[in-house]
């Protein structure tokens, strides 16, 4: 054996996030079992345009792939980020989520009913969008009158393509697309053994996502964000929308006057999650995890613990990565926000 003939060399990832606001990018490398944080990066839209990247109006993106490609190469090129090899992130709201359940059969027979039974869920024509499914109940399944319990999402293939061109104009090479959930389970549940939800709130949709030992059982999105809070404050105030921006950033929940202002948008969430919670009736949810942007508002913790009385958490999904001490304080402030992005790169080192 001639142990010159081979060469460790550690291999590197990009996880990329396009936000409804914000596109952000992380770089992990991998040397062994060690992952490590390379280069991080992020670009708001109102950097370059007078719109968002994307709307929940539409399942496409709202700017064309060669102007949010314009953005994703400054974002490389200021952070110096020379890794080629990604993974994009697709917007929940952008997915189709369902459940359902099919007689006892066989493995073999399980892959021919679920794409029938799938047709009968998905609300657009079936040569429309590409979908994947994974058994919920797998330890059981195979069992006598064991029913196969399914969790199945679907993505336009219109988006596919625009993601494709994104990374073509990019210069990246697209690995794989993964929904938003998946990406934050890996990055903050990956090991995690109890019944949890995640809520992801972005800048204009929060998604409550049920999660049992690491894996999704339920998922729902409401028109409800970071964005929604900005505007009810500029309206409720009478400020513009910048002064209502950093209001909410700097004061939150924390004022009196703004937790008045917010209270109804933040009630329909708390509904939501406990709908989440009493649809899951196997076994009691241990705890909600808070991800996205949004939920760095000052206060939401305490606000949801007070309404939930549940343990209320943010997530930590660099707590697997190596990174200089030196930025610590860093990356717990935007941990939160980049849950997204570091399960795509970690996605990609698997």
């Amino acid at each position: 054996m001639i142990l010159g003939s081979f060469k460790f060399v550690p291999k590197s990832f990009l996880g990329v996030d396009i936000g409804t606001s914000t596109i952000k990018v992380v770089e992990i490398s991998r040397w062994g079992r060690k992952k490590s944080l390379k280069n991080y990066g992020e670009m708001r839209s109102e950097v370059l345009y007078d719109k968002p990247f994307r709307t929940a109006e539409k399942s496409s993106l709202l700017l064309s792939a060669k102007d949010i490609a314009r953005a994703l190469r400054g974002i490389l090129e200021e952070a110096k980020i020379e890794t080629k090899d990604a993974v994009f992130s697709i917007p929940d709201f952008s997915s189709f989520f369902t459940h359902f359940e099919l007689p006892p059969m066989t493995k073999e027979e399980l892959s021919e009913a679920v794409q029938y039974e799938a047709r009968k869920h998905v609300p657009l024509p079936f040569a429309e969008v590409t979908f994947d499914w994974q058994i919920l109940n797998k330890k059981r399944f195979g069992l006598p009158k064991e029913p196969a319990k399914i969790l199945m999402v679907a993505v336009p293939n219109e988006l596919i393509n625009q993601y494709q061109e994104i990374a073509r104009l990019s210069k990246l090479s697209l690995s794989t697309l993964e929904a938003e959930v998946f990406g934050l389970i890996r990055s903050s549940l990956k090991n995690e053994k109890e019944n949890v939800v995640v809520l992801d709130m972005g800048a204009q949709t929060t998604t409550i996502n049920v999660v049992k030992k690491g894996v999704l059982q339920s998922s729902r999105s409401i028109d409800i964000g970071g964005g929604s809070f900005t505007e009810r404050i500029s309206q409720s105030l009478s400020i513009s929308r910048k002064e209502a921006e950093e209001q909410k950033r700097v004061q939150g929940l924390l004022s009196k006057e703004l937790k008045t202002v917010l209270a109804p948008l933040l009630d329909t969430v708390v509904v939501e999650i406990r709908q989440a919670i009493g649809d899951f009736q196997e076994q009691e949810i241990q705890r909600v995890v808070l991800g996205g942007g949004s939920s760095l508002l000052p206060g939401l913790k305490e606000y949801l613990k007070e309404s939930l009385n549940i343990t209320i958490e943010l997530i930590d999904p660099f707590r697997s990565v190596f990174y200089p001490s030196l930025l610590e304080g860093t990356i717990k402030e935007m941990g939160p926000s980049y849950g997204v992005a570091v399960g795509m790169a970690l996605r990609g080192l698997e």
